[in-house]
């Protein structure tokens, strides 16, 4: 099918490569043992977030609610330095979908006349240029506004993911020729060869299926992965697993083979259901949290110990609160991506889809965005989030050997009221350089200036001070996450939080065996 692009495109397409060029010079990125590293060898945390562009529209979601560049600044603001960004094969296979159909083609052909008019009032030049324009264009709002782009193949066909009766969830099902979704891997990676904050490809999304082996998985990612570097050999090769993306394991004894080296990524998901239906509501959460950290290891963790680096490429819950599994699973889950000090995307950006399962306008309760695509949906789950943005260790960083003491519920690490060496502790906001240690004794002080650590003086239901007389503080629980110690008057107390976000000892709870009980406000991660 002949190729036809309009001199105004043509131009449009020439000014936002020209662009793109002017981006970062610390680009392509690389690997050093499970690190992402820039061409100086410093650390990059990928810290981003999931911009669904593979739904049946073929158009990135949001762009008949806002303009491209608001977006892409909103994204930015939020904190996150790159975007996951989904394609369908189709858009690189089928040239009459890529080439020849515009926005308003497309709209037209699911009946979204209304969302046709936003796009007019707030993104006019795309109207009547072709899909794959608009997938570039959006990569260069991004590019401009210094985020680092992962292209995700998503799908073969268009339309919402994922299910194991889809007929695209396997190599050699119906809708997934392996042949021709390496033409569509390569012409992708080719078209973004030039471009700069186009640093990763993700080889394709939740592997899954009723004919899923790992016998094929090595036969069609290892000839995908070098199709994608034999391409674009700038980009990180980002592989992920089987089962939904929840299952690395076989990689344990049998890695990948590849001819290139130090681009290599593998990718994993977790989310609540993850773990199977009901199983954070039927269990005690501090064992079975303590026993996801032991899973997530075994499925996938023990890469970053082989030496690789591991992207938590998708992760989230409902933002609306009610979601109690998931509002369990979310506080065990940020301590281990704190710990590990994990690359992430959060799914999703997404306010509101244009059509998705043959409904218009579906809202993504998952979303960092309000329907609007205006106002960020949920400040405290944003919060919670800002905590695993910023790196904490590896190639480059500074390191102080200060250990940050992180609350997963809330977002918040403990800090001092005031400067005072006797100082009540309360929440406050991580960035704040607090110089913890905790050492194998079992002492949490402060150091610097006046040395002073945490005490034992404190009755239960009273606030937690610092002061000379250090008490042995331990960790404790399944998840080692309770900070426990003795008072002068003999009770075991951990500390925990009140409604004001002071720190105050209480007796411990939740330990162990009770299903009922909510142990998060006694959550403390050391790291």
């Amino acid at each position: 099918m002949a190729k036809t692009i309009s001199p105004i495109t043509l131009f449009l397409f020439l000014l936002l490569s020209s662009l793109s060029l002017t981006l970062a010079t610390d680009y392509p990125l690389s690997t050093k043992s499970r690190w992402i590293v820039n061409n100086k060898g410093q650390r990059v945390k990928l810290a981003c977030t999931n911009w669904p562009s593979h739904l049946k529209p073929v158009v990135a979601e949001g762009l008949s609610s806002q303009p491209i560049d608001y977006i892409s600044k909103k994204i930015k603001d939020m904190g996150f330095n790159c975007v996951r960004l989904t394609w369908p094969l189709e858009l690189m296979i089928n040239d009459t979908l890529a080439f020849n159909v515009t926005v308003k083609q497309s709209f037209e052909r699911y009946g979204l006349d209304h969302e046709l008019q936003g796009i007019y009032a707030h993104n006019p030049s795309i109207v009547n240029i072709p899909l794959i324009n608009v997938f570039q264009a959006v990569v260069y709002s991004l590019g401009r506004h210094d985020l680092m782009v992962i292209l995700d193949n998503h799908k073969t066909v268009p339309g919402w993911c994922c299910s194991n009766d889809d007929p695209d969830a396997f190599f050699n099902d119906p809708k997934f020729n392996p042949d021709l979704w390496m033409l569509g891997l390569k012409k992708m990676a080719t078209i973004f060869l030039n471009v700069n904050n186009v640093v990763g490809m993700s080889l394709r999304n939740e592997l899954r299926g009723y004919n899923h082996t790992a016998k094929d998985w090595y036969k069609y990612m290892q000839k995908g992965a070098e199709a994608v570097h034999t391409s674009n050999p700038n980009v990180l090769v980002i592989l992920s697993g089987l089962s939904f993306d929840a299952d690395l394991s076989f990689l344990k004894d049998r890695p990948v083979s590849l001819s290139f080296k130090k681009k290599l990524v593998l990718e994993l998901h977790w989310y609540a259901f993850t773990d199977g239906t009901g199983q954070w509501k039927s269990h005690n959460v501090n064992d079975f949290c303590s026993q996801m950290f032991a899973k997530e290891r075994r499925t996938g963790g023990f890469v970053l110990e082989q030496g690789f680096p591991l992207f938590l490429s998708e992760f989230g819950t409902d933002q609306r609160g009610g979601d109690f599994e998931g509002n369990r699973y979310m506080s065990c889950m940020l301590a281990w991506a704190a710990e590990k000090d994990m690359d992430w995307a959060v799914w999703a950006l997404t306010g509101v889809y244009y059509f998705r399962e043959g409904k218009r306008g579906v809202v993504e309760a998952y979303g960092m965005l309000d329907a609007n695509w205006h106002n960020v949906h949920n400040s405290t789950y944003l919060r919670r989030l800002s905590v695993i943005q910023p790196p904490h260790k590896g190639p480059g960083i500074r390191r102080n050997h200060h250990k940050k003491i992180f609350h997963p519920l809330t977002g918040l690490c403990l800090v001092r009221k005031s400067p005072c060496h006797d100082s009540e502790l309360t929440l406050g906001p991580c960035t704040k350089d607090e110089p913890w240690s905790y050492s194998h004794g079992g002492t949490l002080e402060i150091k610097g200036g006046h040395k002073s650590c945490l005490e034992g003086e404190t009755a239960v239901g009273k606030s937690v001070k610092l002061g000379k007389r250090c008490t042995k503080v331990k960790q404790i629980s399944a998840t080692k996450m309770h900070l426990s110690f003795e008072t002068d008057e003999g009770s075991l107390v951990c500390l925990d939080v009140d409604s004001d976000n002071n720190v105050i000892a209480n007796s411990c709870k939740c330990l162990t065996g009770d299903v009922s009980c909510e142990p998060a406000s006694q959550w403390f991660k050391i790291f």
